[in-house]
């Protein structure tokens, strides 16, 4: 009598692990559907997390400037966290003195150049530009911020003065080092009269 052979079967596993049904595949689908819909932001998180307005946000939109990656069930705007990164880089130009319009031509540029090393080439002219521009508000800034302290300690000395001296008698007052030339933020104040006169009451 011939014996025969039988192969086993596979049930609900393979040899990776089980199998799937038609209807759990369907079902993983959805679930993998609904995590990525989870890590993604709606319009209302993007302005939360960059300090701008849903409108600004909104705007950036109409303008080419950015776009949602999808769209949920209820039709909202869903976006990736590189919406972030475009976000907080528009507000920097900004900050920059850049206008909006200036920000699409760069985005454009970039976007319409044909080579990598061209459109990074371009990029750097702008930056390199806004650099030199920051660097002489930094010196400026740095200037203002001199002549304040300056003014501040000739001030301090002003404490010093009798309550009951009149405001006229600033303008002859002997109290500060004469030798030391009056800060302009002080000297104005008198209409840039900075000398110091003699024959106050202060002794």
């Amino acid at each position: 009598m011939t014996t025969r052979h039988h192969l086993p079967v596979a049930h609900e596993h393979s040899i990776d692990g089980p199998l799937l049904s038609r209807t759990d595949g369907a079902r993983a689908g959805a679930c993998a559907e609904a995590e990525e819909d989870e890590r993604l932001l709606q319009v209302g998180d993007i302005a939360k997390a960059t300090g701008k307005t849903v409108r600004a946000i909104h705007h950036y939109e109409e303008v080419g400037l950015l776009r949602p990656h999808a769209r949920s069930k209820g039709r909202y705007r869903l976006y990736d966290h590189a919406a972030l990164t475009r976000v907080r880089w528009i507000g920097k130009l900004h900050d920059l003195g850049l206008s909006l319009s200036q920000i699409q031509q760069i985005v454009s540029t970039w976007e319409s150049s044909s080579s990598a090393p061209g459109a990074m080439s371009r990029i750097r002219d702008v930056y390199q530009q806004k650099l030199e521009e920051v660097r002489e508000q930094i010196a400026h800034l740095e200037n203002l911020e001199h002549e304040l302290v300056a003014s501040l300690a000739y001030l301090d000395t002003c404490e010093t003065c009798d309550p009951a001296e009149l405001v006229a008698a600033c303008t002859h007052c002997n109290l500060h080092d004469k030798s030391k030339a009056e800060p302009e933020l002080v000297a104005g104040i008198r209409g840039g009269n900075g000398q110091c006169r003699q024959g106050s009451n202060h002794r």
